[in-house]
């Protein structure tokens, strides 16, 4: 009976020291430094609750994945052939490609995919004759929908790698 309320106090001792913990962490977050002593970028990020910025150039079309796959099909090369054409046209044009995907999956995996994806549409279009130096990429994965919902109409236009102008 002594053992089972000493075990008892023990435990409820470290609880409190954990939670006591916590909250010292917390103080210490919040009274960082700030300016250029902090190593954290405050920039805002750039986000347009409407969905990604595909669409700003004209005449570039986003490329659509399968679910789960960053690999190009046949439609997919279609697409790109078609952008590639188009970059050929247009020499002076720089453009990040975006990978995005769908609402399944983790952050970190989500992010991961979108950058396979991205990085495969740039790969194919510098096989086609595009200078790697007009394109740049980013993942957005998960983060900048087209579309909202938990459908598969909406996760497949999602599910894309889109062409903006570089900065």
């Amino acid at each position: 009976m002594v053992r089972k309320l000493a075990l008892g106090l023990v435990a409820i001792a470290f609880v409190a020291g954990c939670k006591g913990k916590q909250t010292q962490s917390d103080q210490d977050i919040q009274t960082m430094p700030t300016g250029d002593q902090t190593a954290i970028d405050s920039t805002p990020l750039s986000f347009d609750p409407m969905g990604s910025d595909s669409g700003k150039i004209s005449g570039l079309v986003t490329v659509h994945f399968g679910y789960d796959k960053s690999s190009l099909d046949a439609s997919s090369k279609k697409d790109i052939a078609t952008n590639v054409e188009w970059m050929k046209a247009n020499p002076s044009v720089r453009v990040q490609i975006e990978g995005h995907c769908d609402n399944r999956g983790t952050i970190e995996y989500n992010v991961a995919l979108g950058e396979r994806r991205a990085n495969a549409v740039k790969a194919y279009m510098v096989s086609l004759g595009i200078q790697a130096d007009r394109l740049s990429t980013i993942s957005y994965g998960k983060e900048k929908p087209l579309e909202m919902g938990d459908s598969e109409a909406a996760w497949a236009k999602n599910r894309r790698a889109n062409f903006v102008p570089a900065q």
